[in-house]
């Protein structure tokens, strides 16, 4: 047999449809080349993400994973031509597998048009710290077609499914600018005089590198109410980008300064405290012997 022969022997005859070798070796080769070139634009444009505008990532992320997705559909398509296969009837069997298809897959579909809706509308970008109703912290890695990959800041990886964060609420804390104003309550011993207590924890503040103190974002002190056995204040304070995803080692740098400034100023920092009353009964009969 001559390779003309091979390359037109016949695999599979359905009516009036015969597939032959070099048709489905031509799909074979189809589909890798379109694998490996989505891939190939994926790195591409990974690379390119790593600017300094989270401007310019978020843009240049949403343009590569639609490219990927082109070149998927373009190759899928071009693939079954080589076939041989009349698009026209492939269209026909396609709406008529659609409705059980769609039973079926509906979930996947749902998060797949729910991951085109996030990157279209840019409610959440790569490199965005986002809050979810569980309490679940974290920042957005990846937006896959099904799911969304969020890590933690102990370094956990979560996929989130995409209709869950279109359906659900989410506090994105970076959405429109980087900066946040976080609160750190604490408290003083009554009798402690405000104004020292401003004073020290004003100083607390600044002694903390990342505090931003431009003009309408300084750092400010509020007493907030009288507690059991404390006046209650509460520091609010703008810091850079950096942290704020990392709001819980930055509680602890604030509380850790407060302490200190409290301590340098001889404020008291109080602790609960309970006064205890005996009553004795005056109608209570003396015991016989």
């Amino acid at each position: 047999m001559d390779n003309e022969n091979i390359w037109q022997t016949p695999l599979l005859h359905v009516g009036n449809y015969t597939l032959v070798t070099s048709q489905l070796l031509t799909f074979i080769v189809m589909l890798v080349i379109t694998y490996i070139a989505a891939k190939i634009i994926n790195k591409v444009f990974h690379r390119l993400t790593h600017k300094d505008s989270s401007m310019t990532v978020a843009h240049l992320y949403i343009i590569g994973r639609f490219a990927q997705y082109s070149i998927y559909v373009v190759g899928f398509v071009l693939a079954v031509s080589a076939l041989g296969i009349d698009m026209s009837k492939l269209a026909l069997m396609a709406s008529a597998l659609g409705v059980g298809i769609g039973l079926g897959l509906q979930g996947i579909v749902n998060n797949f048009v729910s991951g085109l809706a996030i990157l279209l509308e840019r409610s959440l970008k790569v490199g965005d710290f986002i809050e979810l109703d569980t309490g679940l912290t974290g920042e957005v890695i990846e937006i896959h077609m099904r799911a969304t990959l969020i890590r933690t800041n102990d370094n956990v990886d979560i996929l989130i499914p995409n209709a869950e964060l279109t359906n659900g609420k989410v506090i994105n804390w970076t959405l429109e600018e980087s900066v946040r104003r976080f609160r750190i309550p604490f408290g003083v011993a009554y009798g402690s005089d405000k104004d020292v207590v401003k004073k020290a924890v004003l100083e607390a503040a600044s002694s903390v590198q990342y505090t931003l103190d431009n003009e309408g974002r300084e750092p400010i002190v509020w007493m907030t109410g009288f507690g059991d056995s404390s006046l209650n204040f509460t520091l609010g304070v703008w810091v850079t980008a950096e942290q704020v995803k990392r709001p819980t080692a930055l509680t602890s740098d604030y509380l850790w300064a407060i302490d200190d400034a409290l301590r340098k100023y001889k404020i008291e920092i109080p602790f609960p405290q309970r006064d205890l009353h005996i009553r004795s009964n005056s109608t209570q009969q003396p015991l016989e012997n």
